[in-house]
């Protein structure tokens, strides 16, 4: 009778320890990921500034890590901490306080109900709609403020990961059980997905809430910067995208009697940020690395469940870094007969 050998007993008892080791300790440490991830997504962008100072100019590591800190303090966390401070104090009271705006869009839905023999909404289905709204938005701010939180993690995490460099690099890369091409593989996407989501869909956002900003302040829309906010925002999410804030927009016009403005906000946003958002598409996302939409679609849905408003980056990163897994998988273990 043939005994089962001892090595794949003892190396399964093993992996299923640390399975269970991480298990329990990802549970309970699970508000900490999302600090995790940014500290790493910022030290990808912050990596090669800090190998030049340390290593072109000399100077220490600490004083590089606190130099490149504060500045990625103020070019990113600030900026985030504008639009979220935008978004948070007008656009749930918006909602909340909706009942003039809701009875002005539902006159003029019935003016085209009645106009093309149609049936659009009903006064339940307005109700309903203002509640669900309330509550993703609500969900949504919720989790963002959790986020902003965790900035103080990610910055102390970030700290150690910059002052240690490619000391931790190695000691990362040696301890993955893959071939050496296959790390290899691992380190260049890693770096390639994180640039391509961290600094590719913010730039997007960027550009079309700019292009929207001109026509918001030409058409002398109240508040032109709470929509350049919502622009920047929608303009990170793909397939839908920048529609988001030019069609709730125009209702808004529309519900105020500003039919032109209205008509003009529209048009532009179909016709000019529409295009900007192809363009721009096109060339961030190729130049820096191919994102399918599709990866950036549920990347963001996901993350927003999950973190809040930072979830636009790491939930697209998520996505990305599971099928990078899954490739890996099947280079490291699939062999042919």
């Amino acid at each position: 009778m043939s005994q089962i050998p001892a090595t794949p007993i003892r190396q399964t008892f093993l992996i299923l320890l640390i399975a269970g080791i991480f298990g329990v300790l990802f549970w309970n440490l699970y508000y900490f990921v999302p600090a995790l991830l940014g500290a790493y997504t910022l030290y990808v962008l912050l990596r090669s500034p800090l190998f030049f100072l340390t290593e072109r100019w000399h100077w220490g590591k600490k004083l590089a890590a606190g130099i490149l800190m504060l500045l990625s303090f103020v070019v990113i966390l600030l900026p985030f901490n504008w639009v979220f401070s935008l978004l948070s104090s007008r656009i749930v009271s918006l909602f909340q306080n909706s009942d003039t705006l809701l009875a002005s869009i539902e006159q003029v839905v019935r003016k085209i109900e009645t106009q093309y023999q149609i049936s659009l909404l009903t006064p339940e289905n307005l109700k309903n709609l203002s509640d669900w709204s309330v509550h993703r938005v609500q969900h949504i701010l919720s989790a963002t403020v959790s986020g902003l939180g965790l900035f103080v993690v990610m910055y102390f995490i970030l700290w150690f990961m910059l002052t240690e460099g490619k000391k931790m690099e190695q000691s990362f890369f040696e301890w993955l059980p893959l071939r050496h091409e296959n790390v290899l593989y691992v380190r260049k996407h890693l770096n390639d997905m994180v640039w391509a989501n961290a600094l590719g869909i913010p730039l997007m956002g960027v550009v079309q809430g700019l292009a929207g900003f001109l026509i918001y302040w030409l058409a002398d829309v109240p508040d032109p910067w709470l929509w350049f906010a919502v622009t920047f925002v929608s303009g990170m999410m793909p397939v839908v995208g920048v529609s988001l804030a030019y069609v709730p927009l125009g209702l808004l016009l529309l519900a105020n009697g500003d039919e032109g403005k209205a008509l003009v906000v529209v048009l532009y946003g179909i016709i000019v940020v529409g295009s900007v958002d192809n363009i721009a598409r096109m060339w961030f996302l190729k130049t820096i690395n191919q994102t399918h939409p599709l990866i950036t679609l549920f990347g963001v849905v996901a993350g927003l469940q999950l973190f809040g408003f930072i979830g636009f980056v790491f939930g697209p990163i998520l996505i990305s870094l599971l099928l990078m897994l899954l490739h890996i998988y099947h280079k490291e273990f699939h062999f042919k007969a």
